[in-house]
């Protein structure tokens, strides 16, 4: 296992299955140490780029740091900072890195993570690049299967919606990949998986690909389900045709296994009905916590507090 101080988290491909393990069983530690210890990251700072709107993940970094008595600066307006001047990306990790122990990084151009890495002398983690990666989401959804279905292995997983620009879901297939899971990919035609990812789930695990959820829906334990992402459309006309082609429902919900539960990285628009929400399979709410736990063990292993 590579050690994890000072590593950067910008694709779920460079971690292997035992670096995933590592991190799900600290994750599983990390809430009982943070009461004992909630200094443990005292005297270190977080910088919190984000050039992209976020809810879950901004706050949960800033959770994260400040529940384990770290500081943070977090820039929540790149309109108020010198890259409305015209400064570019590589030039402002390189004078944030002077003021953080880490930084953790938004951006709407995939590649961006990899560069702010290869320029940076501190951690960057990836909080999301463009439609291309976010692999401290695909590390929080693993957990929360591990919690709610007490192993990954053995799991029928289908992620449900928009898997060409979904950025969680090209992370999420790549990290399944590394376990004894088979995998379906449930979406319309023109929203297909990226074709890299698929092939490389392929090398490693069942991989099948459906525009219905009709003929596995009463074999999954995971459903995963994703919105279609106007943001990333080029086009207003094609969202249009697209947006609201799946729902789940109670109906959909009553098909499933007793057991099964239901993710969703959020935010949900009109893709699962409010009356889901209620409903003992739904673990989305749920998983914004483990997404805590799981931010919180990783920047205390990147800042080699553990």
């Amino acid at each position: 296992m590579k050690e994890f101080r000072g590593r950067d988290i910008v694709s779920i491909a460079d971690f292997s299955r035992r670096d995933l393990d590592y991190i799900l069983k600290t994750t599983d530690e990390i809430e009982d140490l943070a009461k004992r210890k909630p200094d443990l990251l005292r005297g270190k700072t977080c910088a919190i780029l984000f050039f992209e709107p976020s809810t879950r993940t901004r706050l949960s970094f800033q959770a994260a740091m400040q529940r384990l008595g770290g500081f943070v600066l977090d820039m929540s307006e790149p309109r108020a900072s010198s890259i409305e001047k015209g400064e570019n990306l590589t030039d402002t990790i390189r004078v944030v890195q002077n003021y953080a122990d880490v930084i953790v990084l938004r951006h709407p151009l995939e590649g961006s993570a990899r560069l702010a890495a290869e320029v940076a002398d501190v951690p960057i983690i990836n909080a999301g690049s463009g439609a291309e990666e976010h692999p401290t989401q695909a590390m929080l959804d693993l957990y929360t299967m591990k919690r709610e279905m007490g192993s990954i292995d053995g799991l029928k997983v289908a992620l449900l919606g928009d898997l060409r620009y979904g950025r969680t879901v090209h992370s999420l297939a790549s990290a399944l990949s590394l376990y004894n899971v088979k995998l379906y990919l449930v979406s319309p035609e023109a929203l297909r998986m990226r074709r890299e990812f698929v092939e490389l789930a392929r090398q490693r695990i069942e991989v099948q690909e459906f525009q219905s959820l009709d003929p596995i829906i009463k074999e999954i334990d995971v459903l995963y389900v994703t919105r279609i992402q106007k943001e990333r459309f080029a086009d207003p006309a094609e969202y249009a045709k697209l947006k609201g082609y799946y729902k789940v429902t109670a109906e959909t919900v009553g098909k499933m296994k007793p057991n099964a539960i239901i993710m969703h990285p959020l935010p949900k628009v009109d893709e699962v009905a409010p009356e889901v929400d209620l409903m003992p399979q739904a673990r989305y709410f749920k998983q914004v916590y483990y997404g805590l736990l799981t931010r919180m063990a990783l920047l205390a292993l990147v800042l080699g507090a553990l």
